[in-house]
This record gives structure tokens, C-alpha cells and sequence, in this order.
């Protein structure tokens, strides 16, 4: 009961305390890494994800609230099952990917909120409108092949508070405002 207790509870803490006392940065490993959104178009569900997504993280083990990421999504390269949504979504009322073919979230601080959960303050940028955004994430060290670090969230962003929805696609009768951002990636040290 004691080894298995360690395992689970322990041993993750071992890990992060057996980590350099500084900062250090870490890069989006595309390996096994996925941003997806959801949405729905009526009352149908639909799943999409951002390709070639690339971020760094500096994080400090012994002092997490002093991290920094910067992420930068192509809009351009997301991927949908259905070429013509796709279409739909770069074209100029929804991502409008000629003008503003990036996204980004910045976030220069972080708050513990349990022992591998985290909120990180940064900002948003999508189109040509910049927010600041609570982003939550879940960050768990892994030896697999080496070290690195998962971090996987949840969050709702309100999509016509960035300008994506022009025109007819304004209106939330057929797709709702909330689009869910689900991040499930991996790091390894730089």
C-alpha cells in the first residue's frame, strides 16, 4: 500500500524536485501533441484541429509562478473533415487568414492551484484583437524516453469577442459563440 502510494503521489513531486532549480525552457514536442476545437453548426457537432502548433515554456519547478509561454498557432494549417467548413472558416468573416494568418497566447505568470494544476494570466490574439485570457492547464512530468512534461487543458473561448464571425456568421443561430479548445501536448527540454 506504501510503495503504491509513493508511485502515485510521490514520486511526480521526486521528479519536479529533482529538476534544476531554475528556469528552464521546454519546446512544444509534436509528437503525440494535439490542440483541437469543437464548435457546433446547428444542433451538429463538429471537431477540428490546429496543426503545426509551436510553443516554448519557461518554467521553474521550484518557483512556477515565474513562467513564460508563447504559442503561435497558424490558423492557416488547421485541419476539419470537410473541405468546404474549411473554406467557410479561413475565409474573411470567420478567420480571415490573408489578413491575420497567426494566432498567439502569451502568458508571463502563473498561480498554483493544487499540486500539478495551474493557471496561467497571459493574453490572446486572434484576428487583429488581443485579450486577456485565463488559460488552466495540468502539467505532469513524465520520464519517457527522457524528460518531459504533458500539459493538457480545457477552455471555452467566445469566438465573436475575436472578431470571427463577420457578416452572416455573426449571428449564433446556427454556430454558437462558445468554441471549445482542448489541448493535450507534450514538452521536452531545450
Amino acid at each position: 500500500m506504501r510503495t503504491l502510494f509513493f508511485r502515485s503521489v510521490l514520486a511526480p513531486l521526486v521528479l519536479i524536485v529533482a529538476l534544476p532549480a531554475q528556469a528552464a525552457t521546454w519546446v512544444l514536442d509534436p509528437e503525440g501533441s494535439k490542440v483541437t476545437f469543437e464548435y457546433n453548426y446547428g444542433s451538429d457537432p463538429y471537431e477540428g484541429e490546429f496543426k503545426n502548433v509551436e510553443a516554448v515554456f519557461e518554467i521553474d519547478p521550484m518557483n512556477p509562478t515565474a513562467c513564460n509561454f508563447q504559442v503561435s498557432i497558424p490558423i492557416n494549417d488547421i485541419s476539419l473533415d470537410s473541405p468546404e467548413a474549411l473554406d467557410y472558416l479561413l475565409d474573411y468573416e470567420l478567420f480571415d487568414v490573408d489578413q491575420w494568418p497567426m494566432a498567439t497566447f502569451k502568458a508571463e505568470s502563473c498561480s498554483l492551484e493544487s499540486l500539478n494544476s495551474f493557471v496561467s494570466e497571459g493574453t490572446l490574439t486572434v484576428r487583429d484583437v488581443t485579450k486577456p485570457m485565463s488559460f488552466p492547464f495540468k502539467l505532469d512530468v513524465e520520464i519517457d524516453g527522457g524528460l518531459r512534461f504533458r500539459l493538457t487543458s480545457e477552455v471555452t473561448i467566445k469566438r465573436l469577442e475575436f472578431g470571427v464571425g463577420q457578416g452572416y456568421w455573426a449571428s449564433t443561430a446556427e454556430i454558437p459563440n462558445d468554441v471549445i479548445i482542448k489541448v493535450d501536448v507534450y514538452a521536452k527540454k531545450q
